[in-house]
């Protein structure tokens, strides 16, 4: 199947991914923009497993402060190499997920980070919550809610509020793609007024 230029240009231009990438995408995808979209999601996933132990040496400290002056936040967006670190798209990717947590204040970066005892105890409380429904809707009602609960605490898992059907560790990983190198959320914080 022959792909227009024209096809892989937009994909390019809505993905940030390379030429050559977009264009293999839609080949595999014989045509279709959207697969293609899902295609280079899942081929960034993969390189995200293959670059995460490379050493992470530079990076961009982002701000953002809320047009009221009443909120902030500060983050650290760490990559491999000074090059990358300087690029208009890595300098904006850091501002808005400080935006982000300007938004959503989460407590954690990745569900990991929480600690056993606070995820217990969120436990605890949604099982209360669901203790008048049978074992077998109790269990899964659980479950889901338990792993949304603790979503809802991390940078990495929520729903990044520009756009809601990708998660700040979809971004992430589309800028490992984008760029061929390790990037990850080193460390952030919020600040507000008389917290």
């Amino acid at each position: 199947m022959i792909i227009k230029t024209s096809d892989i240009k937009k994909l390019r231009d809505e993905t940030g991914v390379s030429i050559i990438k977009c264009k293999k995408a839609l080949e595999e995808a014989l045509g279709d923009a959207e697969k293609a979209k899902v295609i280079l999601q899942q081929k960034s996933k993969e390189v995200v497993q293959k670059k995460k132990n490379r050493e992470l040496g530079a990076g961009r400290i982002a701000s953002y402060v809320h047009s009221n002056k009443t909120v902030g936040a500060i983050v650290e967006l760490s990559c491999e190499t000074d090059f990358v670190a300087k690029n208009e798209s890595f300098v904006e990717l850091a501002y808005n997920i400080a935006m982000h947590i300007v938004a959503m204040n989460p407590d954690y970066t990745n569900i990991s980070d929480i600690p056993e005892k606070e995820k217990d105890i969120i436990k605890e409380v949604i099982e209360e919550e669901f203790s008048d429904k049978p074992d077998k809707v109790r269990e899964k009602a659980v479950k889901s809610k338990l792993a949304s609960a603790l979503s809802e605490k991390t940078l990495m898992e929520q729903r990044y509020i520009k756009d809601g059907g990708k998660t700040i560790s979809n971004l992430i990983e589309e800028a490992v793609q984008k760029f061929g190198e390790r990037i990850e959320v080193s460390r952030f914080k919020r600040f507000e007024v008389g917290y």
